[in-house]
Formats: C-alpha cells, structure tokens, sequence
C-alpha cells in the first residue's frame, strides 16, 4: 500500500472495515486498486494498493499510477459534447447527419441484430423488428447520448479496419489515422440492433460517432478537442490516450488482461478494448488512462457547478436527470442509480449518478451528500469473467457512504 491520505482515515472503525475489504478482493479479484473520496470539495480519501507486476510484487502502485478508464471515458467525451451544445455550436435534437452526412449514405438500413462484445457471437433480432427498417437520417445528438438510437451495442469495428494487431506501444510511435478512418467507414454501414428512440440499448458504436461528431465539430483530433474542451479548463493532467506513445513510462501505467487471441501480449501502456486499440488507441468510448484523483476532480466539477466547466444550470440538471430507460436509466451520457443492485450499493442516494469500465472502473456522484467516489482497478487482469468487482463496487460506496454520514 502506498501513503494513503484522507479525513477519512482518522475513524480507525472505516480504517479497519477498508483494510478487510481489500484483504478479501486484493490481489484475487484485481491486483491494483486507487480509490479517491471528495467530500463537500474536500479529498477525505486518496489510495493506492497492489503492484504493476503482482507475480513479482513489484513496482507498488501509486495515487499518480494511471489506470485504463474504458467506458468512463465516455462521460469524458459525452460532456465534451455538452459543452459545444452550450457554446452554441450544436443541439441536442440536431441530426447525427448534419454533422457527419457519411452516415446517411446508406439509408434506410435494415435491422439484424448485434454481437455480443465478450463471446464474439452474433446476436438474433428481437422477433419484433424482423423485416423493418430505419431512417437513419432521424438519428439525433439525444438518441446517441441517451443509448436509444437503435445502433449495435458492439461489431468487431477493429477486424474490419485492420486484421493486423497494432504494434506494441512505444514512446513517439505516431497516431494511426487510417485505422481509425477504416473503422469509420464500416461504422457508418452497419445494421441497426433495434429502432430508433426505442428503449435503451447500451452502445459503443453511438459513443465512437459522437465522438467524431465531436472533433469534427471542434476542428481538431478527439483526444486534443477533448483537451481543449474539459481536460484543460479543469487542469486535469493525468487522463491521456496512447499514454506510452505520449511519454508515460509503463512503470506508472496499470497493465490489463493478455490478449492471446489478437495482439499476443498482455495490454499494458495501450488501451484493454480491441475495438480502441484496433483504431488507434483515440476513441469516444474507451481510451483514456487517468489517476483516480482526477477522475474525482472531474465528478467534483459536476456536482460543485464548477464554471470551468461550462455549461448551464439547466444542462446540467438534463444531464443527470432520467432522459430515457430499458437496459440502463439514462440522462444525457451519465447512468443514473438503479432502484436495486447498484454499483453505487445501497446507501448513496436515488439522485446519484455515475458510469462504470469494463475494466473495473467507476465513478459515482451523489449530489444529496455533495459526495464523489472514484474507484479504478484493473479487474481484467486475470481474465474477463471474473464477477467479485460488482460485489466489491457495491461493498466500498456503501463503507464510503456510512463513513461519511458517522463523520
């Protein structure tokens, strides 16, 4: 464990509660944790346990370690797009097309189903939607934002763009455009999963859109206009894509799971999604490595008001108000707490939201508290199927929340 810091820390009862959590989930169910608190704009708790090279016990983690964000990177990138909707600069119930007319050229398309992102095998259609077809010029900003535009969850978008694995991350190695260019192409012909404005259907394939839509809007690479829009007025420093090619050594990066079906190694300084990976490393649904801190910092900038952050009282209250349901309850880009089993556990309150990785991320935002909990590990480090991280999510917001509310 490294020097773990915090108000919270002072109350031996929370101190020893945490110390036998993590006693039952490190290094079994991930090898690398850091947890960062806010509470009322103050960090009450800020720690780092597990090692880089767990096998070894070596290299300990750190609170600067970056860990792989996956799907929280897409509340990054979602707000990203907020922002130039309060700039002026695009509507919510403006059409996908206006921005990239690419997306209409194939139209209507019909509906057929998905493929499931873990097995790889596809998926039959709903029995409902057998034979029809959708408009796809009637995508909006919302359906994307909200997981109802009717786009696949998941496609192999990385085999399409390139059958060849990227190679291994190294300091300098130039952004490969052209993966990310082939991955669009097929991106703007694939089928639909289901109808548009339906019910919500989780989608990477929406995210990856808007957050073209996004560069495209802001004139500049993804990774740069999110810089300019959030990361900078913020002053976040840690989160990056393609951090090793951008000059973080892989001493301070958490390693992920071994591919041995496509790169042949275990993914370490370069981002645990293929569909990322396979593109470029640059995308609005996976990508980002952060510290936990700043993950936080960027919760706290939510639930304080932060003006840096730019967007209006009532954006803000849209954003995190119920927009849609089905899968998830949805506000604009953030998942809103579940009436049962919630990562976010039991104690915080029904007003908090948050969004989860794949990777064994998560931030959650519980406004009635003024209380922020960023929690990253690496739980893919022995495999996908591990199932003790949701377990674990629900147990440390729910120590989180009671420490708080005894304080």
């Amino acid at each position: 464990m490294t020097a773990t810091t915090g108000a919270l820390l002072a109350d031996n009862r929370f101190k020893a509660e945490l110390e036998a959590l993590l006693e039952r989930h490190l290094p079994g169910s991930f090898p690398a944790l850091s947890l960062c608190v806010i509470h009322r704009g103050d960090i009450v708790l800020d720690g780092a346990w597990g090692w880089i090279e767990p096998e070894a016990r070596q290299l300990p983690i750190g609170t600067d370690t970056l860990f792989d964000l996956a799907s929280v990177t897409k509340i990054f990138v979602e707000t990203s797009f907020l922002t130039l909707v309060e700039a002026g600069k695009i509507a919510l119930q403006d059409r996908l097309v206006d921005v990239i007319p690419e997306f209409g050229n194939s139209n209507p398309r019909e509906i057929s189903g998905s493929q499931d992102p873990h097995t790889r095998r596809f998926l039959p259609i709903d029995g409902e939607y057998d034979e029809l077809s959708v408009d796809v010029s009637e995508v909006t900003f919302k359906h994307l934002l909200t997981h109802t535009s009717g786009l696949p969850p998941w496609r192999s978008v990385y085999l399409l763009a390139s059958e060849q694995a990227p190679a291994p991350p190294a300091f300098g190695r130039a952004y490969e455009e052209r993966r990310w260019r082939g991955g669009l192409a097929s991106m703007l012909r694939f089928p639909f999963a289901g109808p548009i404005g339906g019910a919500v259907r989780y989608s990477d394939i929406g995210i990856m859109l808007l957050g073209e839509a996004v560069a495209r809007l802001q004139g500049s690479r993804l990774d740069k206009a999110l810089a300019e829009l959030v990361l900078d007025p913020l002053n976040l420093r840690s989160p990056t894509y393609n951090p090793v090619q951008n000059g973080v050594p892989r001493e301070k990066i958490v390693p992920t799971e071994y591919d041995d079906s496509w790169r042949g190694r275990r993914a370490w300084g370069e981002v645990h999604d293929e569909n990322a990976c396979g593109l470029g490393g640059i995308a609005g649904h996976a990508g980002l490595f952060a510290t936990a801190r700043d993950v936080a910092v960027f919760g706290k900038a939510w639930v304080s008001r932060d003006c840096r952050l730019r967007l209006s009282a009532q954006l803000r209250k849209d954003a995190t108000s119920q927009q849609a349901s089905g899968q998830f309850r949805m506000g604009l880009g953030w998942m809103l707490k579940a009436a049962e089993d919630s990562s976010a556990g039991d104690l915080y309150s029904n007003a908090s939201y948050g969004h989860t990785g794949f990777t064994g991320t998560s931030l959650w935002v519980d406004p009635i508290r003024d209380l922020v909990t960023a929690v990253l590990t690496n739980r893919v480090y022995h495999g996908r199927h591990p199932e003790n991280i949701h377990a674990f999510r629900r147990s440390v917001h729910e120590l989180v929340a009671r420490g708080i509310d005894e304080k």
